[in-house]
């Protein structure tokens, strides 16, 4: 068994036994979030003795280098470990109950190099300084920076702290998970009082993650007029006074409540201020002060349910939405909507404008209104609407890519038309890069505030190019930085409608070459078929400007097809009015296919293997295609 020691030294009994001075805590009066902000004006760096009335112990900044004599100095093993009183007490590397892997002499075992555990020791800033970007004060504050081992802190890195799941550990080269003394780094168990997070976190030995605890609560209460400014730390909610995400915040509390104030975090408390920086982590004098300043209540009221939802103002691809806003006992945080019962679009708002959908189809709505404590109403009334078909009789004519330049330098050029029948607007239309068979598309490219009347073209170009200079309509260097070798792809509301070059293949299809669209080509399409296209050499812009389209007599149309049921579970039928060979793909919003089959007339097609979302099936006849938005459940 191993025993903890209470001898102390000549070089601390002053301060260590010191208490907290007269009158330090006397107008921190308040509670909740108020006491929290007296708390701040009492640790702080300002002179609040005109708002308190009182004469106050400020602050005084010390450099980051003199915590290295600090440490030398007072972070001292005086509790566990007899003799440890000249070694580096070291959270990470302290068995309190057995001999410690390795121990640290002060300055001499100072890092230094290192490559693995029991290497060196250094300083670990306990809130990663790159959440507040190095900044003084924060950087050299000696309440969140403690002695580690080297290789212990660089494994921590910036993850937040909370409760691994030790069937997810994080594997690393150079060092074991668990670390030598138990510390660990792996997936955040979401369950129990670690709820809410499933992410990479730390998590120190149950020794000291009340210390780890009351180190954030003083931080976070220190820098309360700075911290909404660091709210992509996952443990900061982005607000000055709660701060602390509720997932972590439930996580901390409870380390507190387990692991009460010990006698080394009263020692260290006093070092720092008496012989340090001047001020005090309140928590460690105070510990009631965390359930007076965060109510540990949990939220658990569901919002009431929205009601009178109604769908209206169809177009071919988009619906409205409005209902009547539900209400909570804290806040609405936002409202989620069910498309054919599968959760689609998220919002804020009271009303949406469902876009993305197919022609000429049904579509039922729900909607459920979320807290940010993750709290759900129940549904909302449902609300039905079909869609427009004002395009063509297949309803998928839209715009398509008309004319590509892949030319000398920098003469590179896109040509978008447009043969639907009547002006279009650019406002729904993005365009996007893959490069070099990238999985991913870029950045979107955004069109000006424009509209393409009918049998009319728009021309992008890069800002370098020389060819045909009159006929561009705007110029954009990121969407034309393409190769003959990078996917382009025309979007829709952000679903995919037509595509140059092969997504996720870094395949050439064109380089050096100019493509024209074949003029029987009248509706774009998101496989990209090289047959679709006329080519040129280089540079060529004779076309570029007008486009020429020449409708084949044969056409291939809803009328001739129906698929059913749409939104579809397991199975979709498809109803054909001949018996011609007809190939069957359906892809993703993204043009990746997930399927793929020939049939020779009607013929039902087994679709369980497709996760919930929307896709686009695509029928082939031939030359002809036709293509529709299908919901799976």
């Amino acid at each position: 068994m191993k025993y903890i020691y209470t001898l102390l030294v000549v070089l601390i009994t002053a301060t260590a036994t010191a208490q907290i001075p007269s009158g330090y805590y006397d107008h921190a009066t308040g509670t909740g979030y108020t006491l929290k902000t007296q708390l701040k004006r009492i640790i702080d760096d300002n002179d609040d003795a005109e708002i308190n009335n009182s004469v106050e112990e400020i602050y005084n900044q010390q450099t980051y280098n003199a915590l290295d004599d600090f440490n030398a100095t007072y972070e001292r093993d005086f509790y566990y470990d007899a003799g440890g009183e000249n070694t580096i007490l070291d959270m990470y590397s302290e068995d309190p109950s057995g001999a410690d892997p390795y121990t640290y002499s002060p300055i001499s075992d100072e890092c230094g190099n290192f490559s693995g555990e029991g290497d060196c020791y250094n300083k670990e800033h306990v809130i990663p300084q790159s959440v507040f970007g190095s900044e003084l004060p924060m950087f050299s504050d000696a309440h969140h920076l403690i002695p580690s081992d080297g290789r212990v802190n660089g494994f921590r890195s910036n993850f937040p702290f909370g409760r691994v799941d030790d069937s997810q550990l994080v594997s690393q080269s150079g060092i074991t998970n668990p670390t030598q003394n138990g510390s660990k780094l792996g997936d955040n168990l979401n369950s129990g009082y670690s709820a809410g997070y499933s992410q990479t976190v730390f998590e120190p030995i149950d020794e000291f993650k009340g210390d780890i605890a009351r180190i954030y609560f003083y931080f976070v209460t220190r820098y309360e007029d700075q911290i909404s400014a660091w709210n992509s730390y996952p443990m900061f909610d982005g607000s000055s006074d709660k701060a602390l995400a509720d997932p972590f915040l439930n996580i901390l509390i409870t380390w507190h409540q387990n692991d009460p104030v010990s006698q080394k975090e009263i020692d260290r408390n006093n070092n720092i201020f008496y012989n340090h920086q001047n001020n005090r982590n309140p928590f460690v004098d105070h510990p009631e002060f965390v359930a007076l300043i965060w109510d540990t209540t949990p939220d658990t009221e569901a919002p009431s349910d929205p009601t009178n939802l109604v769908a209206s103002n169809p177009t071919d691809n988009s619906i409205d939405l409005a209902w009547t806003a539900s209400t909570d006992n804290i806040a609405v945080a936002s409202y989620d909507i069910y498309v054919d019962g599968v959760n689609t679009f998220n919002t804020n708002s009271t009303s949406y404008n469902a876009t993305g959908l197919a022609p000429d189809t049904n579509y039922c709505f729900t909607v459920k209104a979320k807290d940010n404590s993750a709290n759900e109403s129940g549904f909302s009334n449902q609300a039905c609407e079909m869609t427009t078909n004002n395009g063509s009789s297949g309803g998928d004519v839209d715009l398509f890519f008309s004319e590509y330049i892949e030319g000398s330098g920098t003469n590179k050029v896109l040509e978008i038309a447009n043969f639907t029948g009547s002006d279009v607007n650019l406002s729904a239309y993005t365009l996007r890069l893959s490069t070099n068979g990238n999985a991913s598309w870029g950045t979107p490219y955004i069109f000006p505030n424009a509209t393409i009347i009918d049998e009319d073209v728009f021309i992008i170009a890069n800002g370098g190019s020389a060819v045909c200079t009159s006929e561009y309509d705007d110029l954009n260097n990121d969407i034309t930085s393409f190769n003959g070798n990078d996917a382009i792809g025309l979007f829709k509301n952000d679903v995919l409608i037509d595509i140059l070059g092969d997504f996720n293949s870094s395949s050439n299809y064109a380089q050096n070459t100019t493509l024209v669209r074949k003029p029987e080509i009248d509706r774009p399409t998101i496989t990209f078929d090289i047959n679709q296209w006329n080519s040129f050499p280089s540079n060529n812009c004779d076309d570029l400007g007008t486009h020429t389209q020449t409708l084949s007599v044969t056409t291939f149309t809803l009328t001739e097809v129906s698929i059913y049921p749409n939104p579809a579970k397991d199975i979709i039928n498809i109803n054909l009015a001949n018996t011609q060979e007809t190939k069957v793909d359906i892809y993703n919003v993204l043009g990746k296919p997930v399927f793929s089959e020939t049939i020779n007339g009607s013929q039902s097609i087994n679709v369980t293997t497709l996760s919930e979302g929307i896709y686009i099936i695509k029928l082939t006849q031939n030359d002809h295609t036709l293509s529709k938005k299908l919901i799976k459940r």
